[in-house]
């Protein structure tokens, strides 16, 4: 009884044991085919998610531009439609915050947005007192136009505005343009 006893519970723990070895791939082949999570959807997909929640509009409705100037550059929203004021207010309200933030050195916005830090930016929260941070309303949205007098600030600033144009693929030059 002894001997069958034990052998019943070693053909068991044996049996458990390769269940639970298939389990994940069963399990990891069922979520490919039915979860609809971050992991299926393209990086462009995933940044316009996680903009349209943190902006508060949608990049479907709106048009974003990424400019490079000889002391800094901008950045310029506008929704795509005359008629969509919701958007354009909430554009407005959106680049109105994001340009009080960005003078703090706070660049929680875009890094949530974009899923990992931004290139220049560690940069330009080190200079921030060194950069002016403009909020101009424009037809249909707003801009933030980014200044500085610093040739270290402009680099900076360059590199957080070109990754922008590449991540965003907004098709904006990435040379400066006057």
């Amino acid at each position: 009884m002894r001997i069958t006893l034990r052998l019943v519970m070693f053909l068991s723990i044996i049996s458990i044991i390769m269940m639970m070895s298939q389990v994940p791939g069963a399990q990891s082949q069922s979520r490919r085919q039915h979860d609809h999570s971050q992991g299926d959807k393209s990086r462009q997909e995933q940044v316009n998610e996680r903009g349209d929640r943190t902006m508060g509009f949608s990049h479907a409705k709106t048009a974003h531009h990424f400019r490079l100037k000889d002391d800094g550059g901008a950045i310029e929203v506008t929704a795509i439609s005359d008629a969509d004021a919701a958007s354009r207010d909430q554009i407005r309200r959106h680049l109105n915050r994001g340009a009080e933030m960005f003078s703090e050195g706070d660049f929680s916005a875009p890094m949530f947005i974009h899923g990992r830090t931004p290139p220049g930016v560690e940069t330009m929260k080190r200079l921030k007192v060194e950069i002016k941070y403009e909020f101009i309303e424009i037809d249909r949205g707003a801009k933030v136009r980014i200044s500085t007098a610093n040739a270290e600030a402009v680099k900076a600033i360059h590199e957080f505005l070109r990754f922008q144009i590449r991540d965003h693929q907004t098709g904006d030059p990435i040379d400066v343009v006057n």
